[in-house]
């Protein structure tokens, strides 16, 4: 029989995220290799004017569309399938969630929506919060709503986008940015929280990591890692949620509004927001890709690969100090890779293989065959991943259930938030911003 640790390569959807993620990659390169490429079925809709031309597009390409839902379709229900979810309903589910995502991304691509900065991302945010929050959704349809397996797998394709070369260049940037403002912010949350509120320093901590990390994970991993309560963690995931979303209206209006940069923009998305894919919804809506890199290299490089460390951290102060237990002080370093989230390693593991395939060819090779044959190909591919995902986190947000916390951590929180939109714009801006500018 299987044991435990060997199952969590079948179980787990960030290894999930990492086996898709990479195996598009390769499956692109091999057919690069063969003269061959994925753009039969990387489409997505273009720029149109007039209703017709929509039409007639589908005329010609409707059935690489087929090809396209067929190949997401069996991917993501066989890693359901391991995940141990109904994958009958994930196929109702998925099916209706790719049918929405070909009409945002069609309304994305009018001249009117581009007009107005009315990208896909922000679309399809937008439908599922109306939808959500105007009708009531059947139940099954929730297996198909997997917005963290989704971004995680699109943080994976998006790395083949990113030269490893640019992620040793502006990594110890990021890594020292995400770092002081994660550590500054949680500070803030947990002192606040307990000492200004008088919150328990589990909950505390809680809240600190939910704000200040990587979002919902950080308050589920740091919550069971300081042992608090149910219904702290299960708050700190509500405030996490409300001010995500927030933010992601907020964060691109405040940075077009001030006229920043897209590499600036994105670097304060990456440091001022929560979650992964509500940061990325923010970044994308920047409608520039240097904003997404600059957002992932803060975020994903310079933050969510701490996890693992902070809850080793906490567990241990919250056993020795917190709780006064001593004995439960040896927590293993395991914990450290336990919590680390495995789809950073796709992430690095696909830039590194398409680093590695782009410096064998001449610059001029690089763009005029390798860029349109794989890599714009993978972009289109993780366009449709984060879109799904956005879609996603409108489907599941409910404002009236996320308006159920009291004042008390709703204070403590909110005080972390204006902290950390300040230092994040302070040092995306005013301290590295022509370095986030030249990026």
């Amino acid at each position: 029989m299987m044991s435990n640790s060997n199952l969590e390569f079948l179980k787990k959807e960030d290894w999930w995220a990492v086996y898709i993620g990479i195996g598009l990659v390769l499956v692109a390169l091999i057919l690069y290799k063969m003269g061959l490429s994925i753009n039969f079925i990387a489409v997505s809709p273009p720029k149109w004017e007039s209703f017709s031309e929509v039409i007639d597009y589908f005329a010609g390409n409707g059935l690489k569309y087929v090809y396209l839902y067929l190949l997401f379709l069996v991917l993501f229900s066989i890693s359901i399938k391991f995940m141990g979810f109904e994958i009958t309903e994930f196929v109702k589910g998925f099916s209706i969630l790719y049918l929405i995502t070909i009409v945002v991304m069609v309304l994305g691509s009018s001249k009117v929506s581009e007009k107005y900065n009315l990208e896909p991302p922000l679309l399809a945010l937008l439908l599922g919060l109306i939808v959500s929050n105007f009708f009531k959704l059947p139940k099954w349809l929730d297996t198909s709503f997997r917005t963290e397996f989704y971004i995680k797998t699109g943080i994976v394709l998006l790395g083949a986008t990113l030269p490893f070369t640019l992620i040793l260049k502006a990594g110890p940037i990021a890594l020292f940015q995400a770092t002081v403002i994660s550590v500054l912010t949680w500070l803030t949350i947990f002192y606040t929280a307990t000492r200004l509120f008088g919150l328990e320093k589990t909950f505390g901590a809680t809240l600190g990591a939910g704000g200040s990390i990587c979002g919902v994970s950080a308050s589920i991993a740091v919550g069971g890692a300081v042992n608090a309560k149910k219904e702290h963690v299960s708050l700190s995931i509500a405030l996490v949620t409300f001010f995500a979303v927030i933010m992601i209206f907020v964060l691109p209006f405040a940075s077009k509004a001030l006229g920043l940069p897209a590499g600036q923009a994105g670097a304060w998305i990456g440091s001022s927001e929560f979650a992964d894919a509500a940061g990325l919804a923010a970044a994308s809506t920047i409608g520039d890709e240097m904003a997404i890199k600059a957002f992932t290299l803060v975020k994903v490089i310079g933050r969510d690969i701490w996890i693992g460390i902070w809850c080793l951290i906490l567990s241990l102060v919250a056993a020795t100090k917190w709780e006064k237990r001593s004995h439960e002080a040896s927590v293993s370093l395991k914990e450290i890779w336990v919590r680390f989230p495995k789809f950073v390693v796709g992430f690095f593991l696909a830039t590194i293989i398409i680093s590695l395939v782009d410096a064998n060819l001449s610059a001029q090779t690089s763009k005029e065959i390798l860029t349109p044959l794989v890599i714009k190909p993978i972009k289109t591919l993780r366009t449709w991943v984060f879109t799904f995902c956005f879609l996603s986190i409108g489907f599941t947000t409910r404002v009236r259930e996320l308006l159920t916390f009291s004042w008390r951590p709703l204070g403590a929180f909110l005080i972390g938030v204006i902290v950390n939109v300040i230092l994040g714009y302070t040092f995306s801006v005013k301290i590295f911003g022509d370095y986030w500018n030249k990026l």
